[in-house]
């Protein structure tokens, strides 16, 4: 089986190859199956932008006579803050600017909960991952990962919001824990999972 991702970032690509590494599959970014498509995630939940993303890149990839059996996926994943009304939410990539560093957006949002209590600073990774199947089935998975804002960045590990996300099972960040561990608990290692799980049951035949 053929996997296209429909993703160019290199950390996101990492840690779905390790997740899926146990799946007979070869996962493909949109760059390495010769697909150039922007596409405008223009939906109002995560699964909207994903599903929007799959579906496009899948009409491209149906054009290409070596892709017809691939499986086209892409997610979309975010971070929830309660204390914020959901922000950054499905605008997290998108926050404050695409070209912003995440260490400048991560400094603005531990500023915006300055006074907020330990147990209001709740907020959660949300990940969707919407496949096209071959025959044009969609296959969905949403989940998430619990955690509250830390007070400063802490860890190396991760990227993007990681370093900010704190685990209190782990009494650390989601930057700070190894990559391995993180895949086991993350939304996206979570949404992955069940991915696999629908596609198995969907080709097992």
């Amino acid at each position: 089986m053929k996997v296209i991702f429909a993703t160019g970032n290199k950390n996101k690509v990492i840690e779905i190859r390790d997740i899926l590494k146990d799946m007979d599959a070869e996962v493909l970014t949109m760059k390495e199956a010769g697909i150039e498509i922007d596409v405008e995630e223009n939906g109002e939940t995560f699964l909207e932008n994903a599903t929007i993303k799959a579906r496009a890149v899948a009409e491209e990839v149906r054009k290409k006579e070596t892709l017809q059996d691939a499986v086209v996926m892409a997610d979309d994943s975010g971070l929830v803050i309660d204390a914020l009304d959901g922000e950054p939410g499905i605008y997290s990539a998108r926050y404050m600017g695409h070209d912003t560093s995440y260490h400048i957006k991560n400094q603005n949002l531990i500023k915006r909960l300055e006074g907020v209590e330990e147990e209001k600073r709740t907020a959660r990774f949300v990940c969707a991952i919407a496949a096209v199947c071959p025959d044009g089935e969609l296959l969905s998975a949403v989940q998430t990962m619990e955690g509250r804002i830390g007070y400063d960045e802490e860890g190396e590990n991760g990227f993007g919001y990681d370093p900010i996300f704190f685990l209190p099972e782990y009494g650390c960040s989601s930057a700070t824990i190894s990559p391995e561990e993180k895949n086991k608990i993350s939304h996206r290692g979570k949404a992955l999972r069940e991915m696999r799980e629908k596609l198995a049951e969907k080709f097992a035949g």
